[in-house]
């Protein structure tokens, strides 16, 4: 496949691993990224500059092959201003190549500078949007590719709640920069409809979790599998910092007291990041929001990356295939 993701990154496929909070680290990303697609090193996973820099090492270590880095700006107890500055200084002395930003632009966030910086050291940024005004004033400040992100998403999707079907044509046809459809992509038929829509290429990250690569307890994978579309919900919309997660026992306590009008003081000690760590580690499905998206539906089993990998692009040729003779029939 040739896309203009494939052309700027010189890869096989035009698949990325979306970012996961301790999930993305160097195996994973390292798994994807030799399988011919996009794997991510999602920054926020490392406190210090030193663990940050020796993650990038070790995914060179275990890849030839360019690989993501991601940088969220949003509001967090742990991950600070210093931090966002920290790993995108490290990311441009180790010359990664490419950055994916989710949350604040970096002009709003940490200055137009270090734009400039980044990109001096040859860097493409993207950023993850869930609107076209966004998208827009991305383009605008000079990022080279834009996520467009379906309110399907797991993670953080934006509060304006609109769909991948909407969402990546209405941006495809606001900016000149590549776009990659985030949200509700787990398989063929799906990067197909995305690569219809006008994208160039496609992200994923629920999907991934499911990988025999992936760092996380069998019991979490296995849940995966036995969830559907609809078994995802919406929290922390009361506090601005709205996320969709599977419907398990804490994530109906975080409604609880959403619906009581509680604040994020009395929310933290739900939906920490030790919290969540502890439950992807010990495999404990009911005790932390499991942050997924709608495709959880058309996971189904447990392959390796490149396994996964290739059966997408193998689906995704059949459909386009079989559309094109609909079409001529």
């Amino acid at each position: 496949m040739k896309t203009a993701i494939t052309e700027m990154f010189g890869i096989k496929y035009p698949i990325i691993c979306g970012a996961m909070m301790w999930l993305s680290k160097p195996k994973l990303c390292a798994a994807v990224s030799n399988a011919g697609g996009m794997g991510n090193l999602t920054a926020g996973n490392y406190a210090t500059e030193d663990e940050f820099r020796n993650a990038i090492r070790e995914t060179r270590e275990l890849t030839k092959n360019p690989f993501m880095v991601n940088v969220t700006i949003l509001p967090s107890v742990h991950i600070t201003p210093e931090h966002h500055k920290m790993y995108l200084r490290v990311c441009a002395e180790e010359k990664v190549a490419g950055l994916e930003i989710s949350g604040t632009p970096l002009d709003k966030a940490v200055g137009r500078e270090f734009i400039d910086i980044l990109k001096k050291a040859g860097i493409k940024l993207f950023h993850k949007v869930g609107s076209v005004r966004h998208a827009v004033h991305a383009e605008k400040i000079g990022y080279d590719g834009i996520y467009a992100a379906g309110i399907e998403e797991g993670g953080h999707p934006l509060d304006d709640d609109v769909t991948t079907m909407l969402l990546t044509p209405r941006v495809v046809e606001a900016v000149k920069i590549p776009v990659v459809t985030v949200g509700g992509i787990a398989d063929g038929r799906t990067m197909a409809a995305a690569l219809a829509l006008g994208a160039q290429g496609v992200m994923m990250a629920t999907r991934f979790v499911a990988t025999k690569e992936c760092e996380v307890h069998d019991n979490i994978k296995q849940e995966l599998i036995r969830r559907q579309e609809f078994e995802t919900t919406l929290i922390c919309k009361s506090i601005g910092l709205q996320g969709r997660a599977i419907k398990n026992k804490v994530v109906a306590e975080v409604l609880a007291l959403e619906a009581k009008g509680c604040g994020l003081e009395e929310l933290i000690p739900l939906i920490s990041g030790k919290k969540v760590k502890e439950a992807w580690e010990m495999g404990n499905v009911e005790d932390a929001p499991m942050m997924m998206g709608q495709s959880v539906g058309l996971v189904k089993d447990i392959p390796t990356c490149k396994d996964l990998i290739e059966r997408m692009v193998t689906e995704a040729k059949a459909d386009i295939k079989r559309v094109t003779n609909l079409v001529k029939a």
